[in-house]
């Protein structure tokens, strides 16, 4: 069944994130909303990370007392009002003007941590500057450039991040074919994409004015100053990131980090394995929001078999997919500590800022509260794998689009981009 929204009144009044998606879609122009929204190649993985959550159904309790309901818990033994942080997501600028800054403000107001981004607008002191309060990760994507890498170490420690988090699964950036139509090259958009960008003035000027297209602030300190637009920070990162990531590599990081260590593109129980042996604090169970691999697991069909292997002893966060309270409580009820978002604050962002990306937030902890009081498990700790039952996919997909990612309201289901 097709759901409907109207556009006739302001996304403070969403009462979901696929509402405030579909508003995102009207005012944003195509080239942004294919990159935030988009998955590789047929978006099997990308449609399967939502199905993967809608296989799974409740069983409740009754004639329970959930006048108070408490989603309050730890995040790599760190405080958090909900088991949620919000995930790396790059090129935000793209979407509101200083970008990463309002969601790091939106991360802090509502007491979750927020994760930066190798290829952030915002530098690392920039957010340290700017929101000293948040909880601070940072995502580490591994160049080929030694020393650019042990430098980025040091700014990291000195911008007061808690947590490291080096993604694994991007050593060959996965076939995002829409996204990629939207340009005749790394520093060009296709000239009907062109056009289009000029048709969304509200867009240009929230984004744009007064500077221009942002660049990545994190690389700016190794480009040329010839070569420091966007651009050519977009070229530099897709060149030098390395083709030899291995478990020696992240070995040597473990040692030059004094923090927590999150490794970031888990799948499955032998790689989580090798993640504490290396001496990692937690694993992040993703498929990068189906934006790499099509055809890999969905993030909560891989849960269950990494949290055998290693929840007892790690840190072990989901990330991809999330769209629902109740999907973070899903994955809480499998065994994970919390989990990552990234599209659902971005929907959010791209609509009205911090304010916007807040009211993400909002929404999510009001469902996670709602379901947990109709579950009878009032307490994070309550929900487990006897709250579940499992359904099978073909109960709930209904009508499956060729193209999961244009199934939003009136044709459109969306992904999650880490």
């Amino acid at each position: 069944m097709k759901r409907r929204y109207s556009s006739h009144y302001s996304w403070r009044r969403a009462h979901s994130i696929d509402e405030l998606a579909w508003m995102a879609r009207q005012r944003l122009p195509a080239f942004a909303w294919e990159y935030v929204h988009g998955g590789s190649e047929d978006e099997i993985t990308l449609g399967d990370n939502r199905r993967a959550f809608a296989a799974w159904g409740w069983q409740p309790r009754t004639l329970i007392d959930v006048e108070t309901r408490d989603s309050r818990t730890r995040l790599l033994d760190g405080p958090a009002e909900l088991p949620l942080a919000i995930a790396p997501t790059g090129y935000n600028g793209m979407l509101w003007r200083d970008g990463d800054i309002a969601l790091a403000k939106a991360a802090a107001s509502r007491g979750i941590p927020f994760t930066l981004s190798t290829v952030s607008c915002a530098s690392l002191e920039q957010i340290a500057a700017a929101v000293p309060a948040v909880r601070l990760w940072f995502q580490l994507y591994v160049l080929d450039d030694e020393a650019v890498r042990n430098d980025m170490l040091e700014r990291a420690k000195h911008a007061g991040a808690e947590v490291l988090m080096v993604t694994t699964d991007t050593v060959v950036l996965g076939r995002r074919e829409w996204d990629s139509r939207s340009y005749l090259n790394p520093r060009r958009l296709a000239w009907p994409y062109l056009l289009d960008a000029g048709l969304h003035p509200q867009w240009a000027y929230r984004a744009l004015w007064p500077q221009g297209l942002p660049t990545l602030g994190n690389l700016m300190k190794y480009l040329p100053r010839e070569q420091q637009s966007a651009g050519s920070a977009a070229g530099y990162i897709n060149q030098r990131m390395t083709r030899r990531l291995t478990w020696e590599v992240l070995a040597d990081i473990r040692k030059r980090w004094p923090g927590k260590l999150l490794i970031k593109g888990i799948l499955n129980a032998e790689d989580a394995r090798e993640a504490k042996r290396i001496g990692a604090d937690g694993v992040v169970v993703t498929n990068h929001g189906g934006r790499q691999l099509d055809g890999a697991p969905a993030t909560l069909d891989a849960l269950p078999e990494v949290v055998d292997a290693v929840g007892d002893s790690m840190h072990v966060l989901l990330d991809s997919g999330v769209r629902r309270g109740s999907d973070i409580a899903k994955a809480v009820a499998l065994g994970a500590e919390g989990v990552l978002c990234g599209r659902a604050t971005l929907y959010g962002l791209a609509l009205g800022g911090e304010a916007g990306a807040a009211h993400a937030i909002d929404l999510l902890k009001d469902q996670l509260h709602n379901v947990m009081a109709q579950l009878g498990r009032p307490t994070l700790g309550q929900l487990d794998a006897s709250c579940l039952r499992r359904l099978p996919y073909a109960s709930t997909q209904g009508d499956s689009p060729q193209r999961p990612s244009d199934a939003l309201p009136g044709g459109e289901t969306p992904g999650d981009m880490p």
